[in-house]
């Protein structure tokens, strides 16, 4: 076996037009500048991708990245990015995975994949270190993300211990606006990138790797910034919790501080919260361990759901096909998660469309006689597990009627299908709730930002949250800036101010771009910023203290030194802790820019009128977020223009050409 030091930057760039294939070279002055995942294929699309695109068309590109980290044993390096042109936003999009293509793809020689065209013919692309092929995809077409990497794999001429697949199940061939690829069990969620990969005949990418080794450039210093980021994980109170109870620990800190999302948004907090939360789930569904690998952090469970083992539901599955449509049956929400992910639908957006299409009919914006699905399919199977109401009856041959209101089960997993298969008003929801809040009115209960449906937070909870979802370069993204964790899940920063959340938006920002960049997980945050000694033993009263009245002070405390020595180990790249922040916001600037050249403007960086013009019903304190106030300061600390434009200054100073380059 060949050895990689550290990284590769040889790119893998597929056309499925013309069904050729070339490899280009990433230069060092970009890997220094973009660091890798997340950064350096941002930086590879704006080189290659034209403004104005069609994200459906043609000329729109997917890049798929692995970090840095990937296929080293550092802590949390499954992971991998893919960028490109979202339908569903008609912004950027960019998505993370720990599923296992970024360590194939990695192993197999490639520091990128690019793929761009139409395949006239249904296809799969099978590459290794050497070569590439395309294969005929017709037989594939119609089967679910699980049958098709089965299917794919058993298939294959080589070992499939080294072999890796992207795959899209029926919602991404039908170009529903927020369907996802999936990688093993996990899934590149946000965006709708799996109907870029349908409107492209593109049914799956298999990736053979194992052909080299990936080592780090200065093994003995990686191994001490492993040992101490280990020791971080295994000793942090979050990343502890997470690993006994996977992210649905959260729902206990959501309900208590009123974010969590009830009947779409209008309620913060509920008595039957306990029902979903991460310790009843151990409890009830016997869990156990169910990750990305490699992990350190454990938050992937599974357990017995409907008399059978499946994954347990994130955090934001639980949240947003559970207590957003007012339900709090785990074995319910299972069947919902199980359709979505055989489907390839992204579980926040479903949830979240579906939370505005009940309310709607509450409202009488859309009628209940739309609602009819087919019944040929897979849905008479899954509903062997429950009993369904009289709401859901036979119509005509071949089709039923079914209903959709808040706590009920019943038609949910109809409205699912229908939207995976493109049938009747299922074709519609299937477009997002901003599409329909535009056509049916209730734009105001559209709870989403520039196209992206909001995460399971309610930002009236958490001002700073509020801020970051409005900025945010994809839309309503809590990864952007998880600022809920400083003001509900630790207590560090008052959440019902503005005071200083702009400047911890931007710092948060820029170091999850890095972290994204690194393409490790968004959850060694907590661990690598909160146990080194500065913030572990500064009393928690003088660090909040700090954080309210001199943000600037308490943001010198914050050491994440572990990020760029990581970097520095396995490149051999120096790089300090000021050059790994700065890369970051050059990351998040270029993404902003590139934004504004597709029509981005501060018009789009709002939230929904629920938001900042009505209270969460039962907070007594009456709060909405305070978001104008902020958005000035934000935009002044980023060097925006009062537009959201970034100025011509900002780009130079960060070594960002401020023309289209499409030059590759």
């Amino acid at each position: 076996m060949e050895e990689i030091k550290g990284f590769s930057n040889k790119i893998l760039e597929i056309n499925l037009t013309d069904k050729s294939w070339s490899v280009s070279e990433a230069s060092i002055e970009d890997r220094k500048m973009f660091l890798g995942g997340k950064g350096l294929g941002m930086k590879l699309l704006y080189d290659r991708l034209k403004p104005g695109v069609d994200p459906l068309g043609e000329d729109n590109i997917i890049i798929i990245m692995p970090g840095v980290v990937t296929g080293t044993s550092a802590p949390c390096s499954g992971r991998f990015e893919a960028i490109s042109k979202s339908p569903l936003t008609g912004i950027i999009a960019t998505a993370s995975c720990g599923g296992p293509f970024g360590i194939q793809l990695k192993t197999a020689g490639y520091g990128g994949l690019v793929i761009r065209g139409k395949s006239k013919d249904k296809c799969v692309v099978w590459f290794d270190h050497e070569t590439v092929e395309f294969k005929d995809a017709a037989h594939l077409w119609g089967l679910d993300t699980v049958e098709t990497q089965e299917r794919v794999l058993s298939s294959s001429k080589a070992e499939s211990k080294k072999e890796a697949t992207l795959a899209i199940g029926p919602a991404g061939e039908n170009l529903v606006r927020f369907a996802n690829i999936s990688s093993g069990h996990r899934f590149l969620g946000r965006g709708g990138l799996g109907a870029v990969m349908g409107s492209k005949n593109l049914k799956a990418v298999v990736a053979k790797g194992g052909h080299y080794k990936i080592v780090p450039a200065e093994p003995e210093k990686f191994q001490k910034v492993k040992k101490k980021a280990n020791q971080f994980i295994k000793n942090d109170a979050v990343t502890i919790s997470m690993g006994k109870f996977g992210t649905a620990t959260n729902v206990k800190f959501v309900n208590k501080g009123k974010m969590l999302p009830v009947w779409n948004y209008s309620f913060g907090d509920h008595e039957h919260a306990f029902r979903i939360s991460g310790e009843m789930i151990k409890e009830k569904h016997d869990t156990k361990v169910h990750t990305c690998k490699p992990c350190s952090i454990m938050c992937g469970h599974k357990g017995t759901f409907n008399g059978k083992e499946a994954p347990v539901p994130e955090y934001e599955t639980l949240t947003l096909l559970g207590s957003n449509l007012g339900i709090f049956d785990t074995d319910a929400i299972s069947r919902f998660n199980d359709i979505c992910n055989k489907a390839g639908m992204d579980t926040i957006s479903a949830g979240g469309t579906l939370g505005w299409v009940m309310e709607a009919v509450e409202k009488g914006l859309v009628s209940p006689d739309l609602f009819v699905s087919s019944t040929n399919s897979k849905k008479d199977e899954l509903s062997s597990n429950q009993e369904h109401s009289d709401a859901v009856d036979k119509t005509q041959s071949g089709t039923r009627k079914y209903s959709l209101m808040f706590g009920s089960i019943d038609g949910i997993e109809d409205a699912l299908e229908s939207i995976a298969k493109g049938e009747g008003f299922g074709k519609e929801m299937g477009l997002g709730s901003r599409a329909l809040s535009h056509k049916y009115g209730g734009k105001g209960f559209a709870i989403q930002v520039k196209g992206l449906e909001m995460a399971g937070y309610d930002p009236r909870g958490s001002y700073g949250l509020g801020l970051a979802y409005s900025v945010a370069n994809r839309g309503a993204c809590h990864l952007s800036a998880s600022l809920m964790a400083f003001e509900v899940f630790l207590g560090l920063l008052k959440p019902d101010t503005a005071r200083s959340k702009p400047q911890f938006v931007k710092f948060v920002e820029d170091l999850t771009c890095g972290v994204n960049a690194l393409q490790t997980c968004h959850f060694t945050m907590y661990a690598y910023t909160l146990e080194p000694m500065l913030t572990k033993y500064t009393p928690k009263f003088i660090l909040k203290n700090l954080m309210l009245w001199l943000p600037e002070v308490a943001l010198a405390l914050f050491d994440f030194s572990i990020y760029p020595d990581l970097f520095s180990s396995i490149t051999g790249i120096k790089m300090s802790s000021r050059e790994f922040l700065k890369a970051g916001e050059r990351i998040h600037v270029l993404e902003r820019y590139m934004n504004t050249r597709e029509g981005i403007r501060s018009r789009d960086d709002v939230l929904p009128d629920r938001m900042v013009m009505e209270t969460i019903v039962r907070d007594k304190k009456k709060r909405v977020v305070p978001l104008k106030e902020m958005l000035v300061k934000y935009y002044k600390l980023r060097g925006y223009n009062a537009d959201g434009i970034p100025v011509q200054r900002l780009l130079q100073k960060l070594k960002i050409p401020s023309q289209p380059c499409c030059s590759v």
